[in-house]
């Protein structure tokens, strides 16, 4: 199979001011690019028999490696772009607020452990909304890492490499993450993954 650098769910200006134009300019179109680009010389000599992305990120992560980091990457940035929503932030709605508030007690002790989650994971990588067994819980991966290979279904997540709020919030991680949860997250992406979990 071959990875295909997915479009953007949106317009690259639909963030704005939250997440600008130039950041999806090098985030998707530079970096997310040269994963799926790199991705494919390796899979072009690779004896895979994957069927799907989710397959594939599975079967490379057990040999690790070059192939694994381009193909996980891919995998994690398209999950990204679809955890993200011009209508999008605030409290959530529809069945993950009431799973949200069993597991964490209320929206906003979710958002302390989320952000804590991603200013915690140190250098580059994920934290993530994830289903284990039928209970959300924070996870947190690095660098092409992802909860999928661990038996965890992925709910939401954001990416905190420094690539993808540098240029709008320099070293502010904080600010990255308080913004990506009142302002952009996509609930209605999270309530279609929750239901499949």
């Amino acid at each position: 199979m071959n990875l295909e650098l997915p479009e953007l769910p949106f317009a690259k200006e639909a963030l704005e001011p939250h997440m600008s134009a130039n950041t999806l300019d090098f985030h998707h179109g530079k970096h997310h690019n040269a994963y799926v680009v790199k991705g494919n010389e390796l899979l072009a000599a690779a004896n895979t028999t994957a069927d799907s992305l989710e397959e594939l990120v599975t079967e490379t992560a057990k040999a690790g490696g070059a192939l694994f980091n381009n193909v996980g990457q891919h995998y994690n940035h398209s999950f990204f772009w679809n955890s993200l929503s011009a209508s999008g932030g605030g409290a959530p709605t529809g069945d993950i607020a009431a799973k949200i508030d069993e597991a964490f007690g209320s929206y906003e002790n979710f958002k302390s452990e989320f952000v804590a989650g991603g200013v915690g994971q140190f250098g580059s990588g994920w934290v993530w909304l994830v289903s284990d067994g039928g209970t959300l819980k924070i996870a947190k991966s690095a660098n092409a890492e992802t909860p999928l290979t661990d038996g965890m279904t992925p709910i939401l997540v954001c990416d905190v490499w420094e690539h993808a709020y540098y240029l709008d919030f320099q070293n502010r991680r904080p600010d990255f993450l308080g913004s990506f949860l009142d302002n952009l997250v996509n609930w209605e992406f999270a309530n279609k993954n929750l239901a499949n979990a």
